[in-house]
C-alpha cells in the first residue's frame, strides 16, 4: 500500500532525528570513519539494511525483498555539516529539506545522515552531533523502527550491545530465475490473494455493519474541513517538535483519574492545534478527529517484527473544549470509544482486505482512489498522530550517548500535518511534519504546542490544587 499510495510530491518514508553527546566516547568524540564501521557491524542485526525491492514483470505480483548484491554501505551513509551558526532552525531547515526527497528505489529503502555544526543548538554541549535516519514506510512502522533502532546501539559506551543476536535478523531472500521465476509465481499468488480478500471480506462484513449501525446512532462525527485538509500536499516539508519530562507528563495523567500518557499527548495536540487555527480565524465549530495507528501484532509474538503491523483509529480530539482539563476527559472517553468501534469492525480489518488485494488491482484501484478522493475533497481525519513508546534506558552510538530523540512521518494529499510523538530516557518529543504551504509557520505552531502544554500543566497543578484546597476549606 505504501508503495502503491506514494506520489512525486507525497514520498511515504518515516524517518528519527537522533542528537548524540560524544563526551562519553573513548577518545572523546567520534568522527565519521567511526560511525560509517558501526554501521558496517550493524548490518546483520536488521534485514532492511540489505534487502531491495524486485518488481515483478508486468507488475502480475506484489514486489519481493531480495537481497542486494551490489550494496555499499557509503551509498546510504553520509555526512553534512550544517552553515554556521548551526542552530536549531538550521536544523530542522536541513531534515525538512531531507524529508522532502525520495529514496532510490534501487537500492536498500534506508538513508542516514550525520550532521555535525550543531554548537548553536541551545541545550546541546559542543561538539553534538545528530543523525537524520530516513526508511520508506514500506519496510517498517513505529514499533519495528524501534528495533531497528535497538540494533544501531549499545546499552553502554562500551559497545555494551542492546541487540538480542539470538533474534536471527539475517532472512532467507528470494532466490528465483528473475523473470520467468517470478512470473511462474504470479498466477498463484493471484489465486491465494483474492481468496484471502474473499475471505476477509466475509469475515469482516458483520463488524463493518455493526460499526455502521453504531456511527448512524450517533450522529455529528462529520470531520471538518482545516488548512491542513484542503487540497493536495506540495512537494516541500517543515518540520519542528519540542522535548518534554516524560515525569511530569506521567504526574498529570495521575493528577486526573482515569486518564493516559496518550490521553495528555492528544490534549497538547489538541490545544495547540485549537489555538493555531483560531489566531488565523479558521478554528471549526466542531471538533477535529485525529488517525491515530495502533499495533496489531499478536501478543503471542506471531507476527514478524519488521512487517508494517498497523491499524487506523479515529479518535475526537474534542478541540471545541477550551478548558485543558475538560478536554483531556473528554478526549479519554472518545479514545476508549474508538477503541471499542475498532474492536468491533475487528483490529486487523482496514489492513487485512487491501493487503490481500491482488497487485494488478492494488497497484492501479488505490492510487485512482485517492485521487478521487482528493478531487472530491472528502476529508477522512484531521491530522495523524502516532506515539511509539521507546525504551527508558540511555543507547549508545560508537559510545556517543543519544540524548534526543524525535520521530518524522509523512504528509498525503487531503492530511497535511503529521504529528510523531516519541519517549525516550525520561522525555517525551512531539513534533510535527507538515507540508509547507499548508503550515508555512512552524516555528508559530512550536509556540502553539508550547502554550498548549503549560496550559494543561497549570491547570493541572495549579488551578486543581486551589479547587481541592477550597473544596476542602
Amino acid at each position: 500500500m505504501f508503495l502503491y499510495l506514494e506520489k512525486a510530491r507525497t514520498p511515504l518514508e518515516v524517518s528519527s532525528l537522533q542528537i548524540y553527546d560524544p563526551s562519553t566516547a573513548p577518545g572523546g568524540k567520534p568522527g565519521f570513519k567511526e560511525i560509517l564501521a558501526t554501521f558496517e557491524s550493524r548490518m546483520d542485526r536488521s534485514r532492511i539494511f540489505r534487502r531491495k525491492l524486485l518488481e515483478v514483470p508486468l507488475s502480475l505480483d506484489h514486489p519481493y525483498w531480495v537481497e542486494d548484491k551490489d550494496f555499499d554501505l557509503e551509498c546510504h551513509v553520509h555526512r553534512i555539516s550544517l552553515p554556521k551558526p548551526g542552530d536549531w532552525r538550521q536544523l530542522m531547515i536541513q531534515i525538512s529539506r531531507l524529508q522532502s526527497q525520495h529514496m532510490d528505489k534501487n537500492r536498500p529503502l534506508w538513508e542516514a545522515y550525520m550532521i555535525e555544526g550543531l554548537d548553536n543548538v541551545e541545550g546541546l554541549n559542543k561538539g553534538c552531533f545528530g543523525i537524520f535516519m530516513k526508511v520508506h514506510h514500506a519496510t517498517v512502522d513505529g514499533v519495528s523502527a524501534m528495533e531497528v533502532l535497538h540494533a544501531m546501539h549499545d546499552m553502554g559506551p562500551e559497545n555494551v550491545s542492546s541487540f538480542n543476536d539470538e533474534q536471527g535478523s539475517r532472512e532467507n531472500f528470494l532466490s528465483l530465475p528473475v523473470t520467468w521465476g517470478l512470473l511462474a509465481r504470479s498466477p498463484v499468488s493471484y489465486f491465494k490473494k483474492s481468496t484471502k480478500l474473499v475471505t476477509g471480506l466475509a469475515c469482516a462484513a458483520p463488524g463493518l455493519i455493526r460499526a455502521g449501525l453504531a456511527r448512524r446512532n450517533k450522529p455529528g462525527d462529520e470531520v471538518p474541513k482545516t488548512v491542513f485538509n484542503v487540497g493536495r500536499a506540495s512537494a516541500n516539508r517543515v518540520i519542528d517538535g519540542r522535548f518534554f519530562d516524560l515525569a511530569e507528563m506521567k504526574e498529570i495523567s495521575r493528577s486526573i483519574e482515569n486518564t493516559t500518557i496518550n490521553d495528555v499527548v492528544l490534549t497538547v495536540v489538541s490545544g495547540a492545534l485549537r489555538k493555531y487555527l483560531k489566531s488565523k480565524g479558521h478554528l471549526p465549530n466542531k471538533s477535529l478527529i485525529a488517525a491515530c495507528p495502533i499495533n496489531i501484532r499478536r501478543k503471542d509474538g506471531t507476527h514478524d517484527g519488521h512487517d508494517n503491523m498497523i491499524s487506523i483509529m479515529n479518535a475526537s480530539l474534542h478541540s471545541d473544549i477550551a478548558d485543558p482539563v475538560e478536554r483531556i476527559r473528554a478526549i479519554h472517553e472518545a479514545t476508549r470509544e474508538a477503541k471499542a468501534m475498532t474492536e468491533t469492525m475487528g483490529v486487523g480489518t482496514m489492513t487485512e482486505i487491501p493487503m490481500n488485494l491482488p497487485a494488478p488491482i492494488a497497484k492501479n484501484l488505490l492510487p485512482v482512489a485517492m485521487e478521487l478522493l482528493a478531487r472530491t475533497n472528502f476529508t477522512p481525519f484531521n491530522t495523524i498522530i502516532t506515539n511509539v513508546a521507546g525504551t527508558q534506558q540511555p543507547l549508545y552510538l560508537a559510545g556517543a550517548k543519544l540524548i534526543r530523540l524525535m520521530g518524522i512521518g509523512p504528509v498525503v494529499d487531503m492530511a497535511g500535518l503529521f504529528h510523531a510523538v516519541f519517549s525516550y530516557d525520561g522525555t517525551i518529543s512531539i513534533a510535527f511534519t507538515a507540508c509547507r504551504e499548508m503550515l508555512p509557520d512552524p516555528a508559530f505552531y512550536v509556540e502553539c504546542i508550547e502554550e498548549s502544554y503549560s496550559d494543561l500543566r497549570h491547570a493541572v497543578f495549579h488551578v486543581g490544587k486551589s479547587e481541592a484546597a477550597r473544596m476542602r476549606a
